[in-house]
Order: structure tokens, then C-alpha cells, then sequence
């Protein structure tokens, strides 16, 4: 499997581009501000063609280059219909003015084709499997993806901000709870084997057996200890 990652814009947001291998078919992981050329330059990199862009939620930092990436490779967009007013409404997203200067640069919108993404669907996209579960907490409609353990590949969860190393995604924004969310971190996240690679909105990589040991939030909802609180991330 390949899976291309860079941090792109304002907010050093990951942006994922998976394939079977290079030369394939790939799939576009949440493209946000200033995203573009990045995506234009590892499908080039790679000699992709991208079939999909899928959302893990509607914050702008995760989609403000759907439209200029969906338009360049004529390919539908994929997000939960709980968030998907932020595509057109970026500011109601996070309860304030993001700022002109900012904004003169986002194009603010749906591309021409939004499918809507459901808990426990399994899209099958690019040759590969996604598994979408559900994860309120850091918005609404925030879902995490799943690939399975394939060949000598672990399995890996695309997480959004729902997890992070060694935090969570923050709750405080229009849409956010932290009820729901440490909800979503027991339910879509405990489950899950040790070894599973968890590829987040922000920030590197970890493992959910690295999470499970010392995450504060993870330890929290599994019944552990550290139930300090650790700085949140996210939009």
C-alpha cells in the first residue's frame, strides 16, 4: 500500500493520498487550506489518479481545497451530512470570522458531486476497503477511516481529529462535546488491536497501542489512570 501524507496551510493540516501502489488509483484524505499543489504534486510523484476526496469532518482546515481538488480530477466528495453545511459555511463551523485575508484565499463551496458518508458503511474505492465509523465529539458529523491489515501492511485508522499522539481533538467549537467524544474514543478507538497505525489530522503518526498506554483520554475511557488532561488540537 502506498499512502502519501504532507501538513498543508495555516494549520499544518495532514493531507493523505492512498493507493494500492504507485501507479494506481488513489484516494484523497481530507485536502485543506493550501492543499492543491500538494495533492497535484505527489499524484505527479506517484503517477496516481485520484477516483475520490473523503472527509473525516467539515472543519475548513480539512476542506478548503475540495472544490479545486474534485474540479482537477473530476471526483466526488464524501462527507457525513452532519457537517456537510461547512463546506458552504466555513465561519459557522467554528462560531467566528476566520479573517478577509484568510478567506480571500479559500474557495468557499460543494464541489459538483457530495456523497454522504453513514456509520458502518464500507466504501469501495481505488481497490481498497474503507471501513467509516462515526465519531462525534470534535464535530458532529466527524468520522474515522479504516483500512484493514493487508500482506505485511498493519491495519491503520485515518482518525481526523478524533485522536491524536498523545491527545484528542479539542470540544469547544460549534458542535463540539466532550460526553460524545470521549464516547467515540471508547467505542471507535478502544476496539481496535494494538498495532493499528493511526494517521491523524494533525501532527505524526502513533499506534493505538501507544495511545492506549499513554493517551490521558484513551487511558481515561478504558477505566486506566492518567486521567489528567492534556492540550487538545484541531481547527
Amino acid at each position: 500500500m502506498l499512502i502519501a501524507g504532507f501538513p498543508a496551510g495555516a494549520w499544518g493540516t495532514n493531507c493523505y493520498l492512498v493507493a494500492p501502489a504507485a501507479g494506481e488509483e488513489c484516494v484523497i484524505i481530507d485536502p485543506g487550506h493550501q492543499a492543491a499543489d500538494g495533492v497535484a504534486e505527489a499524484v505527479r510523484k506517484h503517477r496516481l489518479k485520484p477516483v475520490a476526496v473523503v472527509l473525516t469532518h467539515g472543519h475548513i482546515d480539512h476542506v478548503a481545497s475540495v472544490v479545486p481538488v474534485c474540479g482537477a480530477n473530476d471526483v466526488p466528495a464524501w462527507i457525513h451530512p452532519e457537517d456537510r453545511y461547512m463546506m458552504s459555511d466555513p465561519e459557522k463551523g467554528i462560531g467566528r470570522a476566520i479573517g478577509m485575508p484568510l478567506m480571500g484565499e479559500l474557495t468557499v463551496g460543494e464541489p459538483d458531486d457530495v456523497r454522504e458518508l453513514t456509520d458502518g458503511s464500507r466504501l469501495a474505492l481505488a481497490g481498497l476497503e474503507f471501513s467509516v465509523a462515526h465519531a462525534p465529539g470534535h464535530t458532529k458529523g466527524s468520522v474515522t477511516f479504516g483500512l484493514p491489515e493487508a500482506a505485511d501492511v498493519p491495519p491503520v485508522m485515518f482518525s481526523g481529529d478524533l485522536l491524536f499522539a498523545g491527545s484528542i481533538g479539542r470540544t469547544d467549537l460549534p458542535g463540539g462535546d466532550m460526553a460524545e467524544m470521549l464516547d467515540s474514543l471508547a467505542r471507535v478507538c478502544l476496539p481496535l488491536d494494538d498495532s493499528t497505525v493511526v494517521l491523524s489530522g494533525h501532527g505524526p503518526q502513533t499506534t493505538i497501542g501507544q495511545e492506549r498506554a499513554t493517551n490521558p483520554y484513551l487511558r481515561q475511557v478504558a477505566g486506566g489512570q492518567g486521567t489528567s488532561e492534556a492540550p487538545r488540537r484541531g481547527m
